[in-house]
């Protein structure tokens, strides 16, 4: 028999804060968190903003020792694991350290120690660079520092799908639950790539946004001006738990994970699907995993990229499978604010998702002024507002034509 899937816990290292009260708060203020980078030189790139975290400590999360051999993007994930941990009030104990797992993702990867380390190597050579160049870049290790240092020691994996990461590692690890492989899971996704390559690499795309003189405007999902995507790093990571788990030890339940779907547009290495389809197929498949009708659903938040692709698709792929029901619910796209965490954005999107339900309140899509008549669904312009929400869904799509949704379900619904 299959098990169900509560959600315990929430962790978040955003540009809108760090924690998930703070982040909730600044979603419904809607409060933007991009400004010009400031991790590097951007002068001479055409797009010089992006969403970072900043004043982010890793000494509040670890020590010394270990903040020095761990990269950016493990720093995050494991703050936001430990703070799942810590809001789930979820002890790892020798009683149950097999039983519980970490499965997160990232979409790139240590690309600050990467970057880092060639340099050491060009200016230096071989032999200056560093022992820890390895464990420090690879995508794994986001979930293996999580379970050493937590003390995890069921399943340890990791996800790497792009910008669908965070979403299918939440998927994947609701499915060791319910087949009982374990009875807890911390799940999520990483980021941290704003970097000098990386940056110059989406530029010489042409797929981010470069309204360099005013970047608080510059994420616009679904509004016609849209003109790309704004970079943004990040973690977020959930502590799922099997339900009777839960309530057997009286934890507070921010929602059900009742639906899960995972597609391939099998279409283009960058560009979706031009009908749609695998982020339609995604989300069909999510809704008959929880064996639900396209009606129940109150609410979607969007992977909405602002991107002119991704949200006139998104928007038609909701159209197609909701039909009559697509004007009636809600869809908002928070990136308008964190702008785009890439591996993290599933993970920090299902948090926004789990708060959403716990609040009743959905959070806005920032700057939408002008209507584009290919994306018309109401994209909760501009201001949070309440609703009465009881299933949910959280769409993350990645390069490769990698398409996750999740469904998550009210615990009083």
């Amino acid at each position: 028999m299959r098990r169900r899937v509560a959600v315990t816990g929430l962790g978040v290292v955003s540009p809108i804060g760090v924690g998930h009260r703070e982040f909730w708060s600044a979603l419904l203020e809607g409060r933007s968190g991009v400004d010009q980078i400031t991790a590097f030189d951007a002068s001479g790139y055409s797009t010089r903003i992006a969403a970072e975290v900043r004043g982010f400590d890793p000494l509040v999360f670890m020590d010394r020792k270990e903040a020095r051999r761990t990269d950016r993007f493990v720093q995050f994930a494991y703050a936001a694991g430990r703070m799942a941990l810590d809001d789930a009030g979820y002890v790892i104990t020798p009683a149950n350290a097999t039983r519980t797992g970490v499965m997160i993702g990232s979409g790139i990867g240590g690309a600050t120690t990467w970057e880092e380390q060639h340099r050491q190597l060009l200016l230096k050579g071989p032999e200056r660079v560093s022992p820890f160049f390895v464990p420090m870049i690879i995508s794994n290790m986001a979930s293996g520092v999580t379970s050493i240092l937590t003390g995890a020691k069921g399943p340890s994996s990791c996800v790497v799908t792009a910008c669908a990461t965070g979403g299918n590692a939440i998927g994947d690890a609701s499915r060791m639950i319910e087949r009982g492989d374990v009875d807890a899971m911390l799940a999520g996704g990483s980021e941290a790539a704003i970097t000098p390559l990386a940056v110059a690499g989406f530029c010489s795309m042409r797929a981010m946004s470069t309204r360099n003189d005013e970047p608080r405007r510059a994420s616009r999902p679904f509004d016609a001006g849209r003109d790309g995507f704004v970079m943004g790093e990040g973690a977020g990571v959930v502590l799922l738990e099997a339900l009777e788990h839960a309530e057997a030890r009286g934890a507070q339940i921010y929602g059900e994970v009742i639906g899960y779907g995972a597609t391939a547009d099998a279409f283009h290495i960058t560009q979706p699907d031009p009908e749609g389809d695998g982020a339609l197929r995604s989300m069909a498949t999510a809704l008959s995993d929880a064996g639900i009708t396209p009606e129940e659903i109150d609410y979607i938040n969007a992977h909405g990229t602002s991107t002119p692709y991704n949200d006139r698709l998104e928007t038609l792929a909701i159209k197609r499978l909701f039909g009559a029901h697509a004007r009636r619910l809600a869809v908002s796209s928070t990136k308008s604010m964190i702008g785009h965490l890439m591996g993290a954005a599933g993970g920090v999107e299902f948090i926004a998702c789990a708060l959403a339900l716990r609040h009743q309140m959905m959070p806005p899509t920032i700057n939408y002024e002008v209507p584009d008549p290919q994306c018309d669904l109401d994209y909760v312009p501009n201001l949070a507002r309440p609703g009465r929400l009881r299933t949910v869904i959280s769409n993350a799509f990645g390069f490769g034509g990698h398409n996750a949704t999740l469904v998550l379900r009210a615990n009083h619904a």
